[in-house]
């Protein structure tokens, strides 16, 4: 429960929501960010974007939410460390009640808001589609014209639903085990707690896509991956999967500004060797040569272990590098 408290503070200090907006025009993306103080991210171009078609520019003086959120979250902060001192069942379970409340009302806010600057649109805006609303997604993503929007949760919102996991957890612990006696049970159920909230946030964390040879594109080029021995992969901070067929298509994307900006989670290479499944980037080995052909001239080859590298060094003459060298 202290963790939880302290846990639920800190989504104060950071996002809570975001809206992604992907297009052809904006290859590295817009964000909208969601704090319990104000909006963040590129919120003057969105404003500038929704001008063309009618739709209301967002102010943070335009939302009450904005006044109280940061005293509210505070409060069940306390609340909920208020039930670790106490250690009294009836205020858990009224706990977890007020949360899930808390919860409910708003998404229900959050929807009424996202519906009225997706329906409200003025009528003498410079583009208008017959009958085309664009409230954005309450949660996952929808197609606005050319503009493909992403609604997730930030930081903050994993936190809350964390925290939420979290007081189930307990609570249903605490109703199995209303017999035991006090102190076994005050040193069980921090631990239940504490798995519960890594389960949630591990199974969260996205990781490499196997390589569909002859079907997934590159993209970077756009051609299609013809050679797994070369492949590669990065995940942004969003959890955006992008496949490449050469490491030199992969590094051109990442080294692009918009990518940049997006902020790059992780990098996989398929082992030369054994291409499936794909290895994290900081931990293989690689191998520069020219006689290495990759598709689009890399001349880059990744293996899991030295041994594999040492192997094909002597059919592919050439020298070792790091990732840290291939990076700069």
């Amino acid at each position: 429960m202290v963790i939880c408290g302290i846990a639920l503070f800190t989504v104060i200090f950071v996002p809570i929501w975001r809206i992604d907006l992907d297009a052809p025009q904006y290859p590295e993306g817009l964000n909208l960010y969601i704090h319990a103080h104000g909006l963040g991210g590129n919120v003057d171009i969105i404003n500038g974007l929704n001008h063309y078609i009618g739709m209301k520019t967002l102010h943070n003086e335009d939302f009450i939410e904005f006044t109280i959120l940061p005293y509210l979250i505070g409060f069940f902060s306390v609340l909920i460390l208020a039930v670790a001192a106490v250690g009294r069942r009836w205020l858990l379970h009224t706990t977890l009640i007020l949360f899930i409340l808390f919860g409910i009302v708003a998404m229900v806010d959050f929807w009424k808001w996202e519906y009225d600057y997706g329906h409200n649109l003025d009528p003498n805006a410079a583009i208008k589609v017959p009958g085309m609303a664009y409230q954005p997604p309450l949660i996952g993503f929808k197609q606005l014209l050319n503009f493909g929007a992403y609604s997730i949760p930030a930081t903050g919102g994993w936190i809350f639903i964390a925290v939420g996991a979290g007081l189930l957890g307990m609570t249903v612990y605490e109703w199995k085990n209303r017999r035991p006696n006090a102190t076994s049970a005050r040193l069980r159920s921090p631990v239940a707690a504490v798995l519960v909230s890594s389960l949630l946030f591990f199974s969260c964390n996205p990781g490499p896509e196997p390589i569909k040879v002859g079907i997934d594109n590159c993209a970077f080029c756009k051609m299609t991956i013809s050679d797994a021995k070369f492949a590669s992969e990065l995940i942004t901070q969003k959890g955006r999967i992008y496949k490449f067929d050469d490491l030199h298509c992969l590094l051109q994307f990442a080294r692009s500004p918009e990518t940049g900006a997006a902020g790059i989670k992780a990098y996989y290479i398929a082992d030369f060797n054994d291409p499936n499944p794909l290895l994290p980037a900081d931990q293989a080995f690689f191998l520069q040569s020219d006689q290495l052909k990759g598709p689009m001239g890399g001349n880059i080859a990744a293996f899991a272990n030295e041994e594999g590298l040492r192997s094909a060094e002597e059919l592919f003459p050439g020298k070792p590098v790091s990732w840290e060298e291939i990076l700069k």
